[in-house]
């Protein structure tokens, strides 16, 4: 990780917080009981719990969880209009999905040894390493994380890697040896997705069509709203890849859109069968309820349909460190004309054991998707693809005003654009070396764009990004 120069943004945590009718009376009884219950169940939850001196936030009522899905603007919290007659209550279906996101808690928050509040909000909870949530996979039941394996032949860390680059760690606050961080979910998190089901992860066809227009078969970003501006290598066998990217806090205008800068090792025939690894750092308002740029993961080994997810929140990756919080926010941020802060991440499959392990900064080990999750990519890989993603739900009609990486053009280049730089793969004898025939595409040029090139210090490298709407991109 390279730091060259100050430059934070400064950030806004948002909130979203809604209006319900007091019209009802019987419903609002069911509403305050159903909450009784609930906060119970979590109290008994956590009463195991090591001490500390950060709360649990209580459950919001159900009526509210109902208007989250179907509302997205901010309004006053006192009760001031009637439930409007298109809106059915339905305290049998409410209580169920509270019921559904009660055990999905359960699954995903285990019990901390150590709790430590970070100055965004968040709560980071020291887990054991061996009660992570991986290790509820059956094939990992009773296991304990594997110890680190050979690097890549050619990988050549350089400098000292600072711990203290997402905000958790500002205080001085760590957690013990043998336990990992873990970013708390809490209820408002799982209210926010589409469903209880669908939390923690990425909708299916928008994704496959991402990679279908890399393989430049059909277009058609715009019915699936997800443009991209991306890097890619394919035609050969690949064992993971590397690079370096500077980190920005884009303006992400809607709550249901987002902006990502990440790289992908991708294999499958690009249909059900579809396998990815995928790790950077993304803005998501609805995946955690602010505008910070965070640190995550991703995997999938059906094309997003039934497995995979970000960061924890499944059985699947193994984190081995306990100075990383996969999915808590990065700081600092690299600043217009100022001070550009980038990290260096590393996948590569381990060639005795064959899991797939990831490396931060220089030379600071995350952990290890393993291989029996994964088809194809227990393998290899067939392509790596680098760069930037946004969603565009063309709020008002009009294209979406949410920013790729830095939210100017590639043409403005070092200290206004974002980059990537220093792209590499892993060969089949477990060598880094070089990108050959680097590929650049963007799909909505007017709005994101892209730049490609190669000298002797940033090897092969680009610049990307945009503001999204302006004059050529209505």
């Amino acid at each position: 990780m390279d730091l060259f120069g100050a430059g934070a943004a400064s950030r806004t945590k948002t909130r979203n917080i809604w209006r319900f009718g007091d019209n009802r009376r019987r419903q609002r009884q069911c509403i305050e009981q159903t909450q009784t219950v609930a906060a119970e169940k979590t109290r008994q939850n956590f009463s195991n719990m090591a001490s500390c001196s950060c709360k649990i936030s209580p459950i919001i009522p159900i009526f509210v969880a109902f208007l989250l899905v179907l509302s997205v603007s901010p309004v006053a919290a006192e009760p001031a209009d009637p439930v409007p007659a298109n809106q059915t209550f339905r305290p049998g279906e409410e209580l169920q999905k509270l019921n559904w996101t009660q055990e999905k808690l359960r699954k995903i928050n285990k019990p901390p040894v150590k709790t430590i509040q970070s100055p965004d909000g968040d709560l980071i909870d020291c887990v054991l390493s061996h009660h992570q949530p991986a290790f509820d996979h059956p094939n990992l039941q009773g296991q304990k994380p594997l110890d680190p394996p050979e690097r890549p032949k050619g990988h050549k860390p350089t400098g000292s890697v600072s711990e203290s680059f997402q905000l958790w760690t500002i205080g001085g606050e760590s957690c013990p040896d043998g336990t990992i961080p873990i970013r708390r979910t809490n209820e408002n998190d799982i209210l926010r997705a589409s469903s209880v089901q669908k939390f923690g992860r990425k909708a299916r066809r928008p994704a496959m069509r991402a990679v279908r227009r890399v393989r430049r078969v059909r277009r058609d970003s715009t019915s699936s709203g997800h443009e991209h501006a991306v890097g890619y290598v394919m035609g050969d066998q690949y064992y993971g890849a590397k690079a370096s990217l500077n980190v920005w806090a884009p303006h992400v205008v809607n709550p249901n859109e987002f902006s990502l800068s990440q790289m992908w090792v991708i294999s499958g025939s690009f249909g059900d069968d579809l396998n990815t690894i995928e790790a950077g750092w993304q803005v998501s308002p609805e995946l955690y309820g602010d505008n910070y740029p965070r640190f995550f993961t991703y995997w999938t080994t059906d094309a997003y349909q039934a497995t995979g997810c970000y960061n924890l929140l499944c059985s699947g990756f193994v984190q081995t460190n306990n100075k990383i919080a996969i999915g808590a926010a990065i700081s600092p941020t690299s600043a217009y004309n100022g001070g550009q802060f980038d990290i260096s991440l590393l996948v590569w499959k381990d060639p005795n054991h064959g899991n797939w392990w990831l490396e931060f900064g220089s030379g600071l080990l995350v952990g290890y998707w393993p291989d029996f999750l994964f088809s194809h990519l227990r393998n290899h890989g067939s392509m790596v693809q680098f760069g930037g993603e946004t969603v565009n739900t063309r709020p008002n009609g009009f294209h979406t005003s949410t920013q790729m990486g830095s939210g100017h053009f590639a043409g403005e280049g070092f200290g206004k654009a974002s980059y990537f730089r220093n792209l590499q793969v892993v060969d089949w004898d477990n060598n880094l070396i070089p990108l050959s025939n680097l590929r650049v595409l963007a799909d909505h040029p007017n709005c994101y764009d892209i730049q490609g090139g190669i000298n002797s210090v940033w090897g092969n490298y680009f610049y990307y990004g945009g503001p999204g709407r302006n004059m050529r991109c209505p």
